[in-house]
């Protein structure tokens, strides 16, 4: 027994050694440094030391022994909330519930991360500034125009317990733009929901990520209620308002030479339904549907012109696989979306959803397949993976991939990318991607104006967690 342990017990305790004045034990005199400490833990019942009468202050003791101890000083009132929490199983099968006094020493933890990111990307699309007689053309950006990104984002995450069955999450998020001195930087309250149970469901409702289809649909900041019930077979309903941070379908018109364009980046409402459960050992499926409705309510802008406001509906199936190979994952999904409009000022809805069912595809895929995977607290460990997209422009609204999704014209193409735990909580990320919008390459005469309809880059990150 450590002498910072007996020494803290007995403390805990409260007990005062002139209580007692008889030796318990043979083999601890009066003139030992612990000789106070443990005179008052034996008179307090918590220990008890050997039939011989002697304490064995120099053996070791096996962990249901410290838990014993730990459960007659609970008992007698002691405050050794870490203790409890170091042997809660052991005190669980002593009968001992120390699940209270866990919640009530953790109640509130604060952890963090920082990501280091630089992407190095070839692929910016912009429609080329040209002179046509005395007309000047002008250029209509698509994406980024820089050739690389770098930035530093720091997250700070907050956890708390409400009661037995309810929890709290926040999250501040600050991101450092290092590509210019603009002082563009912000902070910002990304999370704050909570997650509880209610009878036999789960509940997560507040601003959270959502993750619709894993992610090939949505996954981004979303302000909903998400209900689930079930086990091995789990029944999801969703529904909430989408992020405005993220680019929808560019309205696009033509008129001879002209093109006219807006990026539409309001993700208006939506609601959903999704069944996952397990098929056989190591196979799993997933199969929903997800309602975006009057997306592109904010304000637009065309050539200096306003847009104004849209109501843009769409509606997207989902199925997929998923495999566990041993140390590999195999998976595959099928989407199909089904985009409308419903209103656009004053545009006749007829011609702009006869354009959207002429050029932007309505179905698509992603298969994948991926290697273990980095953990932030087992350095050394590391995984891979490779991922094929061809999804049409109706598929998708926030896309998880790290690749250029074109505005949501509808992409295609691969990445691939590994993962590695350089020591314990920092963890390193490298990804390539090739991709190419679907639509602005078939698009007849736009293709041409185009700088660029494809897309290289180049990921890289390291992420500190805390």
């Amino acid at each position: 027994m450590k002498k910072s342990l007996v020494l803290a017990m007995a403390m805990a305790l409260g007990v005062t050694a002139s209580a007692y004045a008889t030796n318990p034990f043979s083999d601890v005199p009066a003139g030992h440094w612990a000789y106070d400490s443990i005179n008052k833990l034996a008179a307090a019942g918590v220990i008890d030391g050997y039939g011989d009468g002697t304490f064995g202050g120099d053996k070791l003791m096996t962990r249901y022994e410290m838990a014993q101890i730990v459960a007659k000083a609970m008992a007698k009132g002691a405050s050794v909330e870490r203790l409890a929490a170091e042997f809660a199983d052991e005190l669980d099968n002593l009968g001992v519930r120390v699940a209270n006094l866990e919640k009530k020493a953790d109640n509130v933890k604060v952890t963090g991360e920082v990501r280091f990111r630089y992407v190095d990307q070839d692929g910016a699309m912009a429609r080329s500034e040209r002179e046509d007689g005395n007309a000047k053309r002008y250029s209509e950006v698509w994406g980024n125009k820089s050739n690389h990104l770098a930035d530093i984002r720091s997250r700070i995450w907050i956890n708390g317990m409400i009661n037995d069955d309810w929890t709290y999450t926040g999250m501040l998020q600050n991101v450092q733009n290092l590509n210019n001195n603009a002082g563009d930087e912000n902070t910002s309250f990304q999370r704050a929901y909570v997650d509880g149970k209610l009878g036999g469901m789960a509940v997560r409702a507040g601003r959270y990520n959502l993750v619709i289809a894993d992610g090939n649909i949505y996954d981004t900041r979303a302000d909903g209620l998400e209900l689930s019930y079930g086990n091995k077979l789990k029944l999801k309903g969703f529904v909430g308002k989408a992020t405005d941070d993220i680019t929808l379908v560019p309205y696009m018109r033509i008129y001879d030479d002209d093109v006219f364009a807006a990026d539409i980046t309001n993700g208006g409402k939506y609601w959903g339904l999704a069944v996952e459960g397990e098929l056989a050992k190591g196979l799993k499926a997933t199969a929903g549907y997800t309602k975006f409705k009057d997306m592109g309510t904010g304000f637009a802008e065309t050539l200096g012109a306003p847009l104004g406001k849209t109501d843009i509906d769409n509606g997207i199936w989902h199925a997929g696989l998923g495999y566990d190979m041993g140390h590999f994952n195999l998976s595959a999904m099928y989407l199909k979306g089904d985009l409308s409009a419903d209103k656009l000022n004053d545009r006749q809805d007829g011609e702009i959803n006869k354009a959207i069912d002429q050029y932007l595809d309505d179905d698509g895929f992603v298969i994948g397949l991926s290697y273990k995977g980095a953990k932030a607290e087992d350095a050394g460990s590391w995984g891979a993976w490779a991922k094929y997209y061809d999804q049409g422009a109706q598929t998708y609204v926030a896309h998880t991939t790290d690749a250029n999704t074109f505005g949501m014209t509808g992409f295609k193409g691969f990445g691939v990318g590994a993962n590695y735990t350089i020591a314990k909580n920092i963890v390193a990320n490298v990804a390539y991607y090739n991709t190419e919008s679907k639509l602005l390459k078939e698009l007849p005469g736009i293709a041409a104006d185009m700088e660029r309809t494809k897309d290289h880059r180049f990921w890289t990150d390291v992420t500190f967690t805390f």
